[in-house]
């Protein structure tokens, strides 16, 4: 194998993206509904190969670092901030609750087992599985003022911590949330995810990604009026809820223009539009329904677009929809809500927050003027703003360089955490404000995905050779503690989320565990099980401070342990 080493001397880079092609095929096997991920892949693979004898540059590494945690914070900076307020209150005690006691249980363990800095954290990552953790505790250690020697060793068993414990962090949640959950609290997640769908709205069906009625809940009939005969446009309306609209009228062959007032008479031609639950009772009381007919076509359009309304933030949709009034709403129906790429159920009780995105449907002239009050009409891009993005990073950055004493102690939110702050508060900035800043989803999700995968890969490289040696001394003692850490976290959550905060439904409860937890593998699996979006109201919110707070946990563990 010295060809190899030979390739790596004069191209380090090449290991690197050797480490991401090896990681990540190794992340693709499948184990029943486990994956081991590509993140994990890579520093497995990235292990393995530093044994060839090969070392990348640490400015690389802290690039690479840089602009994944800038991505998470930029992420997540809408759904957070948007979360501290008192009808989140349960979620954001779910989420803190969690974060302390994985911090906790760390600490306790790192003191009985006398395990050293780096090790605890990568406990902490791994149980957690908060890849972020390795970053903002590597970060933390370099600031400790340690030798050269000893600074790369404790990074290096961040590293080993998180390598050995990780998989059984994401195994454990998924058992947890998905098997475990259901039956300490009695209940079908189907079921449950079915009973909240009925309370909140009348029984009707909801659906996840990719999924639709057979009968579409929007529906357009034409009509010839018999029954109707003497009624105005508006009784007609008023009649279905509101919920259909009455788009156009004929009269005699002749377009006649809709008024409100305008009186129906026997033989018109009437185009209803409209929700198809409202429909089916106001169809009955108008008259025959005719298949087609020449001139009653219209064209309906679908906007996107970005809730942005002053005073409506946190309301829930049937406020919003008394509030707006009557002519405003003329005319078009919320065909689906998107938060960060996530859809919600379209229930009446669910509350709106700033940055969701909604999807109108209607005539052109009505989804223009909706939109124009909703907020902002979202154009799609697949560019991005790198003028928005490096600024983003450089004040970061800069955060991560101020140093604040307490007493002879320098405090100091490190490049990680400048970062994370950062990123924060520019997706948050990005959420009010659609006309500049743009980063498409895919794009942000491949800065996460390569950034912190080639960090990983990096710290795997660089620290790989003496990895072996500590594995092979402490590799089962870690492990065991790492499912100590998944657990017992999770466990305590769960019986706080029931007893104390009173979740009385297990898909609610599910997913706002599994969001505490930074847990998509799990989520997934609840979602499987559900058969509903309903899962998501809550994971939105708790898995958005989780990001925070068990990223926050690097440098606390580095600080205590």
């Amino acid at each position: 194998m010295e060809w190899l080493h030979d390739i790596f001397q004069k191209s380090p880079e090449s290991a690197l993206f050797l480490s991401l092609a090896v990681g990540y095929a190794i992340g693709k096997i499948t184990f029943g509904r486990f994956q081991l991920g590509g993140v994990a892949g890579s520093l497995l693979a990235a292990v393995v190969i530093s044994q060839f004898g090969v070392q990348i540059d640490n400015g690389v590494k802290a690039v690479m670092f840089a602009v994944f945690i800038y991505a998470v914070g930029y992420e997540s900076g809408p759904q957070f901030f948007n979360s501290l307020n008192r009808s989140s209150l349960r979620e954001i005690a779910m989420a803190v609750f969690m974060a302390v006691c994985g911090l906790a249980t760390v600490v306790v363990l790192a003191k009985i087992f006398d395990l050293d800095k780096g090790i605890a954290a990568g406990l902490a990552a791994g149980g957690m599985t908060q890849s972020a953790i390795i970053g903002t505790a590597g970060d933390a250690i370099t600031k400790l003022g340690l030798p050269a020697d000893e600074v790369k060793r404790l990074q290096a068993n961040v590293a080993i911590g998180y390598a050995v414990t990780y998989v059984f962090g994401s195994l454990g949640a998924i058992i947890v949330c998905v098997n475990i959950l259901p039956r300490f609290m009695k209940a079908d997640l189907k079921v449950e995810a079915k009973k909240m769908e009925a309370k909140l709205h009348g029984g009707l069906p909801q659906f996840g990604p990719g999924q639709r009625g057979a009968l579409s809940r929007l529906t357009g009939r034409l009509f010839r009026v018999t029954d109707a005969a003497g009624k105005t446009v508006s009784q007609i309306e008023i009649g279905g809820e509101d919920l259909v609209t009455v788009e156009k009228l004929q009269r005699g062959g002749k377009q006649i223009e809709v008024k409100q007032d305008e009186v129906l008479k026997e033989g018109d031609l009437v185009l209803l539009v409209g929700r198809r639950d409202a429909m089916v009772p106001t169809a009955s009381q108008i008259g025959e329904e005719v298949a087609d007919a020449e001139g009653m076509g219209v064209v309906m359009q679908t906007r996107k677009v970005v809730f942005t309304t002053k005073g409506m933030n946190n309301k829930t949709v049937a406020e919003i929809v008394e509030m707006v009034g009557r002519d405003m709403r003329h005319g078009v129906y919320i065909e689906h809500i998107e938060r960060y790429d996530n859809p919600l159920p379209l229930l009446p009780e669910l509350k709106l927050q700033h940055g969701d995105i909604l999807t109108l449907y209607g005539t052109p002239a009505d989804t223009k003027r909706a939109s124009q009050m909703a907020g902002y009409e979202l154009v799609p891009s697949e560019k991005t703003d790198f003028v928005y993005f490096g600024a983003g990073v450089l004040v970061g950055l800069l955060i991560g360089l101020l140093v604040w004493r307490v007493g002879s102690i320098p405090l100091t939110l490190g490049a990680g955490g400048g970062a994370l702050l950062s990123g924060l508060v520019f997706g948050w900035a990005r959420s009010k404000h659609k006309m500049f800043g743009a980063m498409p989803t895919a794009a942000c999700q491949l800065l996460k995905d390569f950034g912190l995968a080639s960090f990983v890969a990096i710290v795997g490289i660089n620290s790989g050779l003496q990895a072996a040696t500590t594995l092979k001394q402490q590799g089962l003692t870690i492990f065991i503690l790492g499912a100590v850490v998944t657990l017992l976290p999770l466990f305590l959550t769960m019986f706080f989320g029931r007893y104390v905060l009173r979740y009385d439904n297990a898909a609610l409860l599910a997913g706002a565990l599994s969001g505490s937890r930074s847990a998509n593998p799990a989520f997934g699996g609840i979602l499987d099980k559900a058969e509903s979006p309903v899962p998501t109201v809550p994971f939105a919110i708790t898995y958005a401070i989780a990001n925070v707070l068990l990223t926050l946990l690097g440098p606390l563990v580095v600080g205590l342990v």
